[in-house]
């Protein structure tokens, strides 16, 4: 009796004209060589999302007990953080599909936006919020905050500027860095007339980075590390710093000196994380976050939620999520094809990594108290936007890649 319908030992499959062939093929193809599925890096899209998710929990858990108490809806922030995180997740496929090279022919466009919207802040559109005239109002009671898209016109024009001669050597001038810092100089001191510390702390380091990173010369590296060294002490001579912010970096180096005043809120922040224990309180039984005992919970202090109500194992996976992203970034910029993709990378990375830190480290006592978000985690649509938009542009940078085109 022949083995009708009996497969052979060699079968290897459905072939390529049968329907389960046909099926599979499109999913083969997109993550063949060239695939489109292949040139996106999906670890960095799933621990976007993670953090994002992450972010709207601890917003929710910061924000839902106080409202609650106020008779307002207590699902209020979740909702507009779940709509940023999806809005920001469109952004961030929208700006990877682009060819990161015709961002680089735009770089002085994306530069005068910058440029004008930080202009416009200080303008009547301008609305101060918080002894900080920062925002623009916008209709529907909905706001923007120019300084945060300010380091993304920074990374795309800094890293145009130093990779606009195709020089031999890959390595900038010093003409080409006195144009970087030129171009910088004013985001950097519109930022700082709003006043955002903080920010501002982010733009000089971001540049700083990314032009040590563009292969300059050492004897340059030198020369501007002297040049910050003259302005630190020009801007402490001169008294440009307002008086709050000097209280702010004083409060960090003598912590117990003004526990009622600005010593208060890094005190706070500490007792709340230290009070998470290892796995925390659980998520809504916070009672320094949840009690209002930290100010700016859901914004500048949102690790003190995941320390008090997920612990030090939440945060330890925070931090571990934070830095997968950065080490992304990271390795984006090794392979990219060229400088242009290379110091754009760069300066994401760069900017993730200081602010950050930053972040983190004024909610545990290291860093002085600057206002700056966590990225990705804290509330607020122009933050996470452009935190989105970045993580686009490293996209674009990877996906163009030549090994995938």
């Amino acid at each position: 009796m022949s083995g009708v319908g009996i497969p052979s030992r060699g079968w290897a499959g459905p072939r390529p004209g049968t329907f389960a062939g046909r099926r599979r093929a499109p999913l083969v193809r997109a993550f063949a060589k060239g695939g489109l599925a292949r040139s996106w890096d999906w670890l960095l899209i799933l621990v976007t999302c993670a953090l994002t998710g992450i972010g709207t929990l601890l917003v929710w858990a910061a924000t839902a007990p106080s409202l609650r108490a106020a008779g307002l809806d207590p699902h209020g922030y979740l909702k507009k953080t779940a709509l940023w995180g999806v809005l920001g997740l469109i952004l961030m496929f929208v700006t990877a599909s682009i060819d990161y090279r015709r961002y680089r022919r735009r770089a002085p466009m994306i530069y005068a936006a910058s440029l004008l919207l930080l202009l416009a802040v200080l303008s009547p559109a301008g609305q101060s919020v918080n002894g900080a005239k920062a925002w623009i109002a916008l209709p529907g009671g909905f706001q923007i905050e120019p300084s945060e898209f300010a380091k993304l016109g920074l990374v795309v024009s800094t890293a145009w500027l130093l990779s606009r001669r195709n020089l031999e050597s890959r390595r900038p001038g010093l003409k080409d860095v006195g144009l970087a810092v030129l171009a910088a100089a004013p985001l950097i001191i519109l930022v700082e007339r709003e006043p955002a510390l903080g920010v501002m702390l982010v733009l000089v380091a971001t540049l700083a980075g990314m032009i040590v990173v563009s292969g300059i010369r050492l004897y340059l590296v030198g020369s501007l590390v002297a040049a910050a060294a003259a302005a630190v002490y020009a801007v402490s001579r001169m008294h440009l710093l307002k008086g709050y912010q000097l209280t702010r970096l004083t409060a960090f180096l003598h912590p117990h000196n003004d526990l009622a005043g600005v010593g208060y809120n890094a005190l706070q922040a500490k007792i709340a994380i230290g009070s998470g224990g290892m796995f925390g309180q659980g998520l809504f039984h916070g009672t320094f976050t949840g009690g209002n005992f930290v100010p700016s919970v859901q914004t500048d202090f949102i690790f003190t939620v995941a320390g008090e109500e997920l612990g030090f194992a939440g945060c330890a996976v925070i931090v571990f999520l934070l830095a997968v992203v950065i080490f992304r970034a990271i390795r984006i910029a090794a392979v990219a094809d060229d400088m242009f993709g290379m110091l754009v990378a760069s300066g994401v990375a760069i900017w993730f990594l200081f602010q950050s830190f930053v972040n983190v480290g004024m909610t545990i006592g290291i860093m002085p108290i600057t206002g700056l978000p966590l990225p990705f985690v804290s509330y607020g649509g122009s933050a996470i936007f452009a935190d989105m938009i970045a993580i686009g542009l490293l996209q674009s940078v990877r996906r163009h890649h030549s090994l995938f085109t």
